[in-house]
């Protein structure tokens, strides 16, 4: 596999940071207390109340997480796909629109200059769709897939939804939770819960999850790296109205002219074991190790050894990465991710160290 088929392996975890840590955050450990203001877990638990709901919104997301920046010309500036589009939302702000009517209908529509990427699901239906490349993509899900862990592809952004469903999944003793606080996110009234690590070898300084007091729905993520107090990460509702959006805005018909590829993962079970199309290097199981804010997601080789590397994405990785023991690294303030000599890749929020020796 060519050099460029990892840059989506250095850059995607950055580019969900938030969502990275978030299944390491959650820690909904106490009862509701008596009065009128809920509790920590009261807010959390509210967020499953939102899965139905209807409405249409702008996002916002911003990303400063220290990475070396890239000179003009010398490498990544020409590269075109998901490397170059993953490199952009993770070094400028970045506006979507977001349509959902319940569970199984969504709309993302991601603009960037002078191109539009597009995420619709309707049903077990999913297309995909980027303006600039004029390529679509018609994936059909499994039965009774939902939500976002579905396999269908995104847009290379998050939304707060997708992060607290990560967060909410998961509960460990290694995060302290404060009490909610009243603040107001896109117009509306929300309980503030912020979330800081026990641990002090993570990257990682809090996270604050907003959520709407009246509908449970997720409004704002916030995440600062260990020692900053500006936001390394926040994706966030700028403007939000409740309602179900045109049932229009759900159906996709690719333009004249535009190349179509169809992936069927209706079978689960075909698909959980890489038996169709390019989903087979996919399909391997990572190992996880360490724990709470301290996990180390580990990838295997999988065939992406760097015998073809060339031109244009060798350059862009060699400036994203250094060489460190055994391989190469980048260190993001809030995520850290090692590419081994033998075609590993490992992540977590966690310094490049830890990396290295979990890897060993």
């Amino acid at each position: 596999m060519k050099k460029s088929a990892w840059l989506p392996a250095v850059i995607a975890p950055v580019v969900v940071a938030g969502a990275v840590a978030a299944p390491m955050i959650a820690n909904a450990a106490a009862d509701p207390v008596a009065g009128s203001d809920p509790s920590a877990a009261d807010v959390l638990a509210s967020v499953a109340a939102s899965r139905d709901a209807q409405y249409s919104g702008k996002l916002s997301q911003t990303s400063d997480l220290g990475l070396p920046e890239l000179p003009a010309g010398s490498g990544g500036s020409s590269l075109q796909g998901d490397a170059s589009d993953a490199l952009g939302l993770l070094t400028a702000s970045h506006t979507a629109r977001v349509y959902v009517d319940g569970p199984d209908k969504q709309r993302f529509q991601l603009t960037q200059q002078l191109a539009e990427q597009d995420v619709v699901r309707n049903g077990s239906d999913v297309w995909t769709w980027d303006s600039a490349e004029r390529a679509a993509v018609h994936v059909t899900l499994p039965d009774g897939s939902g939500g976002t862990s579905t396999g269908a592809p995104s847009a290379g952004t998050t939304t707060p939804a997708e992060v607290a469903d990560r967060a909410i999944a998961a509960v460990t003793p290694s995060t302290r939770v404060s009490d909610p606080t009243a603040v107001r996110v896109a117009g509306h009234a929300a309980w503030q819960v912020t979330l800081t690590p026990r641990s002090s070898d993570t990257l990682v300084g809090t996270v604050r999850l907003a959520v709407d007091q009246q509908t449970g729905l997720p409004l704002r993520v916030t995440v600062t790296a260990a020692g900053q107090d500006d936001p390394a990460f926040q994706v966030g509702f700028t403007s939000l109205d409740y309602g179900a959006p045109a049932a229009r805005l759900f159906d996709f018909t690719p333009p004249t002219g535009a190349d179509v590829t169809t992936k069927d993962l209706s079978d689960a079970d075909r698909h959980r074991s890489g038996g169709h199309g390019d989903t087979g290097d996919r399909g391997a199981e990572p190992t996880v190790t360490g724990s709470g804010w301290d996990t180390v997601v580990e990838l295997p080789a999988g065939g992406t050894a760097r015998s073809s590397e060339d031109g244009e994405a060798s350059a862009l990785l060699d400036q994203l990465t250094k060489p460190v023991d055994g391989g190469r690294a980048v260190q993001t303030s809030l995520v850290s991710v090692y590419l081994t000599d033998d075609g590993r890749v490992l992540t977590g929020a966690v310094p490049v160290s830890a990396l290295v020796a979990a890897a060993k």
